[in-house]
């Protein structure tokens, strides 16, 4: 029997641990989770006979070594600063290893190491990174397969509430962690257009908007997403003029998000001062002009250049930044109290479901005449706990970790899935589970290089 370790069983790990345990008796497996909270592990195994839960700390290395040691293969699904002391000990008694996170500098050193002792290093098999890199490698082998010269891509994928679901004015919740949304874009982003490279500042980041339609779901926006080059090398397709990754959200949402980005409330790099002991309207009114004859809302207003009466100060007002709340975290950053602000008003409630949205668009030369490609998917989640995020990102994990085990991939090293024969037995197993692409074909005149 082999025994399959899962290390960490948050928020992404259920249907990770439940499609598992299903599958444990057909194809002889037995599943171990450890997380640092055993009530959680527990929570997932659900006494399930070919399961077991148990305390970890990943920081204990004689109970790293003695769990890893034990395994046939190891998933980890801890935070991505953790992935370097398990890929360590993995290495050191030759077990594979798949996480969903990317690749880290660390993670890459391991390359050659992992090579010499026969293992794979599996990384960014989730959503984004995961998803995107197998459904994007599909149509771009295909196209080079048939004779065609990629001369465009852009992918973007979005975290957001169920349209059932969306009843606020931001059209937008919490599905992942708040703190990675509070922060989301402050390495700026790198693209390239036409041959020309584009870099973008965290300032004006929410401002170089996009739009895009997807089939039954309507209108969105994308903002770009982090270094949209480092993934041409990886595609294969390092001399693409054009190339682009963004994150979807709802029309408006970005616009209104860069008023609190240019006040200053993303802020993450110092404490304010007696936090605790201030309101959300002090909080507000610590990065304006000192006039005791204005109101707060006038000057926040008036210093970014906002009607009054627009409905992006209406959504400003809904998250309570005026109102004389007591902040209550204690030498806090104005990044750890804008999330506290936003928890209380975009948290999911326990009837609410998420939903995840992608779409690639390729468009590529052939016999002398210019073809689009529009690819685009959405999930919706089953509950609070088989979210739309946890599903699209645990069940690639499960599947690559099945086909590790069948012996099915022959690659060693640190790998991420753009190999077929990593991509297309993964998205042909999701795709009874919904997770699958509708495709749009056209004739175009020219390309237009978003």
């Amino acid at each position: 029997m082999k025994q399959i370790l899962v290390l960490g069983a948050g928020l992404s790990s259920p249907t990770l641990i439940r499609y598992l345990l299903e599958h444990a008796e057909e194809n002889k497996w037995f599943v171990r989770v450890g997380d640092f909270s055993e009530e959680i592990a527990q929570k997932r195994v659900n006494n399930h006979p070919q399961g077991e839960a148990f305390k970890f700390d990943v920081y204990d290395d004689e109970q790293r070594t003695r769990e890893i040691r034990k395994a046939n293969i190891v998933i980890s699904m801890l935070p991505a600063k953790m992935h370097f002391l398990v890929a360590k000990t993995c290495i050191r008694f030759k077990r594979d290893m798949v996480t969903a996170s990317y690749v880290s500098k660390e993670i890459k050193a391991f390359h050659e190491e992992a090579r010499t002792n026969g293992i794979i290093l599996l990384n960014e098999l989730g959503l984004d990174p995961g998803i995107d890199h197998m459904s994007a490698m599909q149509i771009i082998d295909r196209i080079k397969g048939e004779g065609g010269e990629l001369v465009s891509f852009k992918s973007s994928t979005g975290g957001l509430v169920a349209p059932k679901y969306d009843n606020n004015p931001w059209n937008y919740k919490f599905t992942w962690n708040p703190r990675n949304v509070v922060l989301a874009g402050q390495g700026g982003a790198q693209m390239i257009r036409r041959g020309m490279y584009k870099f973008i500042p965290y300032h004006k980041l929410f401002c170089r908007l996009q739009r895009i339609d997807i089939e039954g779901y309507g209108e969105f926006e994308t903002y770009p997403n982090r270094d949209s080059l480092k993934y041409r090398s990886a595609y294969g397709i390092d001399d693409i003029p054009s190339m682009y990754r963004g994150t979807i959200r709802r029309p408006g949402f970005s616009r209104t998000w860069n008023y609190l980005v240019q006040l200053g409330a993303t802020d993450d790099s110092f404490v304010i001062e007696n936090s605790e002991d201030l309101t959300y309207r002090d909080f507000t009114n610590s990065f304006l002009r000192y006039d005791k004859t204005k109101l707060v809302e006038d000057k926040f207003a008036e210093y970014l250049d906002i009607d009054p009466d627009s409905f992006d100060m209406y959504k400003l007002r809904w998250l309570g930044l005026f109102e004389r709340t007591k902040i209550g975290l204690k030498q806090a950053t104005p990044a750890q109290i804008l999330q506290k602000i936003l928890e209380e008003k975009w948290g999911l409630s326990s009837d609410d479901k998420d939903m995840i949205v992608m779409q690639h668009e390729f468009e590529y030369k052939l016999e002398d005449k210019y073809f689009r490609i529009t690819s685009s998917m959405a999930v919706e989640g089953k509950n609070n706990t088989d979210t739309a995020m946890a599903i699209t990102v645990g069940l690639p994990v499960a599947m690559g970790c099945k086909l590790i085990l069948g012996g099915k991939i022959g690659n060693t090293g640190v790998q991420i899935p753009t190999l077929p024969e990593i991509y297309n037995p993964v998205l042909e197993a999701l795709a009874p589970f919904g997770i699958h692409f509708t495709e749009k074909k056209e004739q175009i005149d020219e390309p237009n290089g978003h």
